[in-house]
């Protein structure tokens, strides 16, 4: 499984933009991979800063290079 580093230099190199750690959060939950729980989440079932729509594929896209779907 890549880190989370890995995937955002990845993204900034092919898609022009770095995506936050929370993005790559919320879009691992949708794909139903695994995530550890943040210390500083108030509530573990909201998200403060949900991914984007239109970032969503490059995430998705990065995810499948590292073999992850």
């Amino acid at each position: 499984m890549a880190t989370y580093r890995e995937i955002q230099a990845y993204v900034k190199e092919k898609y022009g933009f770095q995506p936050k750690t929370c993005w790559i959060a919320h879009m691992k939950e949708i794909c139903g991979l695994p995530v550890k729980i943040s210390h500083n989440r108030h509530d573990i079932s909201s998200r403060v800063n949900p991914c984007p729509e239109g970032k969503q594929d490059a995430i998705r896209d990065a995810f499948s290079h590292f073999g992850m779907l």
